[in-house]
């Protein structure tokens, strides 16, 4: 039985790109996480926090996140939930849905 293989591209530049396109296309790429010190800083803070609270770290950061949403601290609320998405993305998500909707009624 013969092994046959087929590139997904071709190696060469592909013909339906220009070398010019190609270059504006990766371009872009070097600089596309966004601000990387603010995510640094972010993921050091989430890290500690896991260490301090173990496997209950994102919940802890989620009820921390709700009680300054509820004393109206907008700054300590935005750190919260930022540890909170770096634990657990899904947790972050609901409890900004879920204040968000009580907070318009």
């Amino acid at each position: 039985m013969t092994i046959r293989y087929a590139a997904a591209r071709p190696v060469t530049t592909p013909v339906y790109l220009t070398r010019a396109s190609l270059g504006r296309l990766t371009a872009g790429a070097a600089n596309d996480n966004g601000d990387l010190q603010r995510r640094d800083l972010m993921l050091r803070a989430a890290l500690y926090h896991f260490a301090q609270y173990g496997l209950r770290a994102a919940e802890n950061a989620a009820e921390r996140a709700k009680a300054a949403h509820l004393r109206g601290d907008k700054a300590d609320y935005r750190h919260w939930i930022e540890v909170c998405r770096a634990l657990d993305p899904r947790r972050a998500g609901s409890l900004g849905k879920g204040l968000a909707k009580r907070s318009k009624h």
